[in-house]
């Protein structure tokens, strides 16, 4: 099979936007347990229509109003309006739906999701342009890194297979020459480090 054919298919599955279900996923995966089925269903409701359909509504509406180009590659004015839309939703989960006292490990999640957007707005407004896939999915690989060690359960082939999917997706985003190495680097450490240091909250 073509790797060229293979490669972009990683930039839309690992999309940013997708990141955020995937964890709440993967945490209700593990944790379904300690919680009651109307809590897990309406938790997955608000983060689907916060962090999903919300985000692809306005992805839409700036795409027919001529704001945007493309779901996987953005100019850097392309990037303002959306991260900051982003930002302003997570804002609004971790404020008024993910309890922390409840969902403490989504919680600080989500709290690590806000404080990335806010640092690659910041980097985009310093017409610096890290790339958001990497930032997506090295926070993702951290969080279920952090569930590991919480629920000391051997998460080794999820933890190996996130890293593996960090691989393809960098390597798809050069292909697609949507981002330089540096660009790449800045974005996993942009997504990692919230991550990282909020655990010391959690774990």
């Amino acid at each position: 099979m073509d790797a060229k054919k293979i490669l972009p298919v990683f930039s839309y599955v690992f999309h940013p936007i997708f990141i955020s279900l995937y964890g709440t996923l993967f945490f209700f995966a593990i944790a379904k347990n300690f919680y009651y089925a109307p809590q897990i269903y309406v938790t997955l409701l608000q983060v689907i229509i916060v962090t999903l359909l919300l985000p692809l509504s306005m992805y839409f509406l700036f795409r027919s109003l001529g704001k945007l180009q493309s779901f996987t590659e953005a100019s850097l004015k392309e990037r303002q309006m959306p991260i900051a839309i982003q930002a302003l939703l997570l804002l609004l989960l971790v404020k008024y739906s993910i309890s922390k006292e409840v969902f403490t490990e989504l919680y600080y999640f989500y709290f690590g999701g806000l404080i990335s957007a806010v640092l690659v707005l910041a980097a985009v407004l310093l017409k610096f342009k890290a790339s958001l896939h990497m930032m997506g999915i090295s926070a993702l690989t951290a969080f279920i890194y952090g569930l590991s060690s919480y629920y000391q359960l051997p998460f080794t082939y999820s933890i190996g297979l996130c890293i593996l999917f960090m691989g393809c997706v960098a390597s798809s985003r050069l292909y697609k020459k949507a981002h330089t190495p540096i660009e790449l680097v800045a974005g996993i450490l942009l997504g990692m480090l919230p991550q990282v240091v909020l655990m010391a909250y959690w774990l």
